[in-house]
């Protein structure tokens, strides 16, 4: 398998958009493409695999290890990998480069296309550019330019070819067909755009058209293929896996290493009546529930039997989204003026609670404007529990405009290193009976120990 990997210089620098549509046009041309996105991301790999028709994989050092990252990519199959990198070339966790789509490059020894997206420059853009070539040593092989018209294209070409030592190997034009909407950290969901197919496949023409592909094609790479450790014993377990609009956010591996301790059952929080019958676990992801909330509350058999079966003992581990599922609903703040006053100067918060969730947990989550916990943590065990081992320590990331209140004890200790060489620390994770519920997502492969501790 040849590989490459698509990388910009910030967010919003037209990855995501160039990585889908070139990915098509390399479908149009017959081949067998596999996708994977750089970093904790569920949402751009989703559209990768409604693209490529196959599952897009996830490589991310910080959760996953180096070994891990390894094994996931060797995971994949096909004639031609695409890698979509994450934020710009070198962001990583902090202030370096650790963790960042170079460090993907230089571990899978993968070349590099850079999309830019300029803005009234010239000199100045090719400044830029040889700024990001001198940084590192990293492997750039190209340049696509996105989201400018043909006059400012050959402008540029020139500018660049006098200043710069990178091939530009063509354009996105600017075109209105092609936009994406974003909600809270990225795109919608790919199953929310009723003409996404129709939006690609436009993207795809117009890259066959600008794009010198040929010279794409000589860029990709030979892959290397790594050594895979992460397999476990089949215990022939049934494990029941919430999998619809609302929760989504499951990492490939995540689901292989299930599917290997025996029987996954695929359910929709929304559409079934209950839960699959005689299951021994319950995996509740990520995703959106605050988005699907009248779906989900609609559905008041699939509510009861899932508290039903958690009352009752049914072990359960449930991320993000899914412990927002399983409180008692939103606890909505809402203004109100006071007094008559007519400018709103005199105002106070009031509370409007709306049951209409699972109710597991005697509590409820509240939405934000603004993000609660973003970014890297790590996890630690500080509370005796029935489920985790006391001290027992992994990597996470969150990502949530929500909170949530609710009686348990908290039993995990989340620490985050901030670039001055501190620690920002929380609390955070719930056990009741046999569930576990935390924001942090986690995936498997960075400790094995808490897998089979979990789904033991």
């Amino acid at each position: 398998m040849k590989s490459i990997v698509i990388a910009s210089n910030s967010s919003g620098g037209g990855k995501t958009t160039v990585t889908l549509g070139i990915m098509k046009a390399l479908k149009n041309r017959g081949f067998d493409v596999q996708g994977y996105k750089v970093g904790p991301d569920y949402i751009d790999s989703a559209f990768h695999t409604k693209i490529t028709g196959k599952d897009s994989r996830n490589l991310d050092l910080f959760l996953m290890g180096e070994a891990g990252v390894k094994a996931s990519f060797s995971r994949g199959c096909g004639d031609l990998a695409v890698v979509e990198g994450v934020m710009g070339l070198y962001d990583g966790k902090g202030i370096d480069t650790s963790y960042s789509t170079y460090h993907i490059s230089k571990v899978l020894d993968l070349p590099i296309i850079l999309v830019l997206s300029p803005k009234a420059q010239v000199a100045t853009f090719c400044a830029e550019i040889n700024g990001i070539i001198n940084f590192k040593d990293a492997m750039i092989k190209g340049i696509i330019l996105n989201n400018i018209t043909e006059s400012y294209y050959k402008l540029l070409k020139a500018a660049i070819k006098k200043n710069c030592n990178v091939e530009v190997l063509g354009y996105l034009p600017k075109d209105e067909r092609l936009s994406l909407k974003s909600r809270h950290l990225g795109l919608i969901q790919s199953s929310e755009i009723e003409d996404l197919e129709e939006k690609i496949e436009i993207c795809a023409q117009l890259l066959e058209k600008h794009l010198d592909m040929e010279l794409l094609l000589e860029q990709f790479k030979e892959s290397e293929k790594y050594e895979d450790n992460f397999h476990i014993e089949n215990k022939g377990k049934r494990i029941a896996v919430a999998y619809d609009k609302a929760f989504s956010f499951y990492y490939k591996e995540n689901l292989e290493l299930l599917e290997e301790m025996g029987e996954v059952i695929y359910f929709s929080p929304i559409a079934d009546k209950e839960l699959p019958s005689n299951i021994d676990f319950l995996y509740l992801g990520g995703g959106y529930p605050e988005v699907f909330i009248k779906e989900l509350s609609k559905n008041k058999s699939m509510l009861y039997s899932i508290k039903q079966a958690l009352e009752n003992g049914l072990h359960c581990y449930a991320e993000c989204g899914g412990l927002m599922y399983l409180t008692l609903g939103e606890r909505a703040l809402e203004e109100r003026t006071l007094g008559g006053d007519p400018k709103g100067e005199n105002q106070q918060e009031e509370e409007q609670l709306n049951n209409n969730t699972v109710g597991f947990f005697n509590g409820y989550y509240t939405l934000t404007k603004k993000l609660q916990n973003f970014g890297y943590a790590k996890i630690k065990t500080e509370v005796e529990n029935n489920i985790l081992p006391k001290n027992m320590s992994i990597n996470c990331h969150e990502f949530h405009k929500s909170f949530v209140n609710v009686p348990e004890i908290k039993v995990f200790k989340l620490s985050k290193e901030v670039y001055d060489g501190s620690q920002k620390n929380w609390l955070c994770g719930y056990i009741k009976r046999n569930t576990l519920a935390v924001y942090g997502h986690v995936h498997f492969f960075g400790n094995l120990q808490w897998f089979e501790a979990i789904f033991k």
